[in-house]
C-alpha cells in the first residue's frame, strides 16, 4: 500500500483541492491527521497500551478496552488479521527495526475503515525484540484517493491503448475494404471498446451502409441505406455534423420514433453516433454500440470523437486510393484487347491482374492475333517500370508487334522489328516478350522469345513440358547492341495439349528465388484442369493470391481441341521431345496402358515394340521431336493404327544389316510385326504408320 501512497503523491496535480499534497492541507487530510493515535506493545508482558486517539481509530470503546493484544486482532477479518500478524512476525523474526502495514477495520455502522500502522521494534543488546512502539491512523481517505488516481490512470492507459491500436490498424488499411476489415475483423470491436458498430458512407447525397458487426446490430441492416434521412440517427448525425450520445433505449426512441418497431430486437443500451469528417468533407457516419454502458463521461466522449477522426482520415485515404486504382485499371484495360476472338480448333483464355499500387500502372500485356493461312499469333510481354509511361510504351509496343505479326512475318522477324520500333521511341525503357505462331490444324508451333520466360506445355496426361526455347536480348536493348537475332524453336501441340504463356508476376515470390516460383507454376499447371478457362482460373487463384499483389500478371492459355475419337474408335496423341530422355519410355507405357483400357491388351507387346523402334528412328536420325498417334480401327476387324510423324523429309529405307550390325533392322521388324505399313508425306515432314491386328 505504500506504493499506492506514492502513486497518489505523484498524481497530486490530478486531485481536487481538498486532496492536494503540495503543502496546503485540505479538509480530508485534516480529518485524517485528527484521527491518529499511538500505542506501546510490551512483548515480554504481552500487553499493549493504546491511547484514546488510537482506540478511536480502531473503533473501540475506552472503557471496554483491556490491554491484551487480542483485543485488537480479534476485531479484524481473517484476511486482514493474517496480513497484520504475518507482517509483524516477519519483521520481528527477520531482524527488522520497523514495519508498516495497511488493513481494514470493521466499524459498528457496518462500514470498513482502512487503517495504517507504522511501528518501530526495540531490541536488547543481543538483538531480541522486547518492545514495539508506533502510530496508528485512519488511512481511508488516502487509500480511497489513491485508488481513484490509480483507476483514473488505468482508464487513461486503456484509452491510450485503444487509440494506439486503432491508429496502427488504420495505418495498414489501404482500401475501403481494408478499413472495414480492420474495424470488424478479429480484435476490431474489442480494440475500440465497443460491442457492435455500423459504418455508412455518403455516395452522391445517399447513404450506403457498408458494414454491420456485433450482436443484434444486423436488425438495422435495412435502416439507413438510401437517401439521407434525418429521422434516422446515422442520417441525422451526418446531416447535422454533430455527434449523438444515447444512453438508453428510451431516449433513442424519443429522439427517433421510427426505430420503435425494432426496439425489442436490440441488445444494447447505449450508442454513440459519430460523423466522419475529413478536410471539411462529410464521408459518412460511424455508430458504436455498448451493452453495459449507461453514461458517456467527458473522457469517453473525447475518445469516441478521436476514434471517429482516425477512421475518417483512413477512409479518405482509402477512398482516394480506390479511385486511383480504378483509374489505373481503366487505363490498362483500355490498352489491352477488349475481346478475345473464338478460334477454330482450340480455345484461348487470358487473365490480367493489376498490382495494388494506386496510380502505378504496370506494363504487362497479352495479345491474340489472327494470321494468314488460318494460323494465330499469341504473345505476352512486360515493359520495364510501373508507371503511366510504362503503360503508354506498352500500348504502342503491343500495337506495333500486332501489326508486324499480322503481316505474316515469322516470330524472329516480328520480335526484331518490335525491338527496332522500341529503340526508336523517345524512351529509355526496354521490354521482354514471348511470341508464338500456332497452326491448330497441324499443331505446329514456332516460338521466339526476347529476354522473357519460355512457354510451358501441358500434355494430355497432365505432365508439364518445359521446352528449351532459345532466346535473344530484351526488346530495345537488342537494337542498341545491334544484336536483333531471335532464333525460333519448333514445337508440336498435339490435340488436347495446352500452351501456357505468362509474365514474371505469376512466378515471383517476394524474398524467394524465381526458380521456386517457376517450379510452383509447373506443379499447378500439372494439377490443374484440362480446359483453358478452367486452367487459367486455377492458376490465377492459386498463384496470384499466393505471391501477393506487388506486380502485374498477364497469363495466356491456348489449348488445342482434343481428338478423342469415339467409344468404338478411341484415339490418343503424344508429343515426344528430342531433348526429353524420359519421353521414349513414357510413350511406350502410354501405348500399353491405352490398349489395356481399350480391351486390346493382346496387341500391347507388338504395339509397344513398334512404338520404340519408330520413335528411336526419329530421335536419332532427325533434328526434332515426334508426334505419336495411336487409334483403333473398328472395321472390318478391330485393330490398331500407330503413326509417328516428324519434320524430316528424308524417308527411311530398308537395309540388309550384317550379323554384327547394331542398326538397320527397324523396317524389317516393322514388316514382320505389322499387317501393313507405309510412309506418307505430311506438310513439312512425313509420317510412318502401321496397322497391328489380332493373330489370325
Amino acid at each position: 500500500m505504500t506504493d499506492s501512497s506514492r502513486d497518489a503523491d505523484d498524481a497530486a496535480a490530478w486531485l481536487p483541492l481538498e486532496h492536494r499534497r503540495d503543502g496546503r492541507i485540505g479538509v480530508a487530510e485534516r480529518l485524517a491527521l485528527n484521527r491518529t493515535g499511538s500505542f506501546e506493545w510490551d512483548l515480554d508482558a504481552r500487553t499493549v497500551d493504546v491511547d484514546e486517539a488510537g482506540l478511536l481509530v480502531f473503533g473501540m470503546d475506552t472503557a471496554a478496552f483491556h490491554a491484551a493484544p487480542a483485543a485488537v486482532f480479534d476485531r479484524l477479518d481473517a484476511t486482514d488479521r493474517t496480513r497484520l500478524e504475518t507482517t509483524i512476525e516477519e519483521a520481528i523474526s527477520g531482524g527488522s527495526s520497523s514495519y508498516s502495514v495497511h488493513f481494514q477495520v470493521p466499524l459498528e455502522d457496518g462500514t470498513r475503515q482502512w487503517t495504517h500502522v507504522q511501528a518501530r521494534i526495540l531490541r536488547s543488546e543481543d538483538g531480541r525484540a522486547h518492545r514495539v512502539v508506533g502510530v496508528v491512523r485512519d488511512a481511508t481517505a488516502e487509500v480511497t484517493h489513491s485508488a481513484f488516481v490509480l483507476d483514473m490512470e488505468k482508464r487513461r492507459r486503456r484509452q491510450t491503448s485503444i487509440v494506439e491500436r486503432t491508429t496502427a490498424a488504420m495505418s495498414r488499411a489501404v482500401t475501403v475494404d481494408d478499413v472495414t476489415a480492420a474495424l470488424t475483423g478479429p480484435g476490431g470491436l474489442v480494440g475500440i471498446g465497443a460491442d457492435g458498430l455500423a459504418l455508412g458512407l455518403v455516395e452522391d447525397s445517399s447513404l450506403r451502409i457498408v458494414t454491420l458487426s456485433g450482436d443484434s446490430v444486423e436488425v438495422l441492416e435495412g435502416l439507413g441505406s438510401g437517401q439521407l434521412d434525418a429521422t434516422l440517427p446515422l442520417g441525422d448525425t451526418i446531416l447535422s455534423g454533430r455527434p449523438r450520445f444515447i444512453t438508453s433505449l428510451g431516449s433513442l426512441i424519443r429522439r427517433y420514433p421510427v426505430l420503435e418497431p425494432h426496439i425489442g430486437e436490440l441488445n444494447f443500451h447505449a450508442v454513440a453516433y459519430l460523423p466522419l469528417i475529413a478536410q471539411a468533407r462529410s464521408l459518412g457516419g460511424l455508430a458504436l454500440f455498448y451493452r453495459d454502458r449507461t453514461v458517456f463521461n467527458a473522457d469517453e466522449r473525447i475518445l469516441c470523437l478521436g476514434l471517429a477522426a482516425i477512421v475518417a482520415q483512413s477512409l479518405q485515404r482509402a477512398m482516394l486510393f480506390d479511385e486511383e486504382r480504378e483509374f489505373a485499371r481503366g487505363l490498362q484495360s483500355a490498352m489491352l484487347p477488349r475481346r478475345i476472338q473464338e478460334i477454330e480448333g482450340g480455345e484461348i483464355a487470358v487473365r490480367y491482374h493489376a498490382a495494388w499500387s494506386g496510380r502505378e500502372v504496370g506494363g504487362d500485356w497479352y495479345d491474340v492475333i489472327t494470321l494468314p493461312r488460318g494460323r494465330i499469333g499469341v504473345a505476352v510481354g512486360d515493359v520495364q517500370g510501373h508507371d503511366t509511361h510504362a503503360a503508354a510504351i506498352m500500348g504502342q509496343l503491343r500495337i506495333a508487334l500486332r501489326a508486324y505479326a499480322a503481316e505474316g512475318h515469322p516470330p524472329a522477324t516480328v520480335l526484331a522489328r518490335a525491338s527496332r520500333f522500341l529503340a526508336e521511341l523517345d524512351t529509355d525503357r526496354f521490354a521482354t516478350s514471348t511470341y508464338a505462331q500456332v497452326d491448330l490444324a497441324t499443331g505446329a508451333v514456332r516460338v521466339a522469345r526476347a529476354g522473357h520466360f519460355g512457354p510451358l506445355i501441358r500434355h494430355t496426361d497432365g505432365r508439364v513440358g518445359v521446352p528449351q526455347v532459345r532466346g535473344g536480348l530484351p526488346l530495345g536493348i537488342s537494337s542498341d547492341f545491334e544484336d536483333e537475332e531471335y532464333p525460333e524453336t519448333r514445337l508440336d501441340l498435339v490435340p488436347g495439349e495446352s500452351l501456357v504463356l505468362y509474365t514474371d508476376g505469376l512466378v515471383e515470390e517476394p524474398g524467394a528465388d524465381v526458380d521456386s516460383g517457376v517450379a510452383a507454376l509447373i506443379h499447378e499447371v500439372g494439377d490443374g484442369p484440362d480446359g483453358a478457362e478452367a486452367l487459367a482460373d486455377h492458376l490465377s487463384d492459386r498463384l496470384w493470391e499466393k505471391w501477393g499483389s506487388g506486380d502485374d500478371v498477364a497469363l495466356l492459355v491456348l489449348r488445342r481441341s482434343p481428338d478423342l475419337g469415339s467409344p468404338q474408335a478411341p484415339r490418343l496423341h503424344q508429343y515426344v521431345h528430342q531433348a526429353d530422355p524420359q519421353g521414349l519410355s513414357e510413350a511406350r507405357s502410354i501405348v500399353r496402358q491405352a490398349l489395356t483400357n481399350w480391351d486390346l491388351a493382346a496387341l500391347a507387346d507388338d504395339a509397344e515394340l513398334v512404338t520404340g523402334e519408330l520413335l528411336v528412328n526419329v530421335l536419332l536420325h532427325t533434328e526434332g521431336g515426334a508426334v505419336l498417334t495411336l487409334e483403333v480401327l473398328p472395321e472390318p476387324v478391330r485393330r490398331v493404327r500407330l503413326s509417328v510423324q516428324d519434320r524430316s523429309n528424308v524417308w527411311p529405307r530398308r537395309r540388309t544389316p550384317g550379323e554384327t550390325s547394331t542398326s538397320g533392322r527397324g523396317l524389317l521388324l516393322l514388316d514382320a510385326v505389322a499387317e501393313r505399313w507405309g510412309i506418307e508425306p505430311r506438310g513439312e515432314g512425313k509420317a510412318v504408320w502401321c496397322e497391328i491386328g489380332p493373330a489370325s
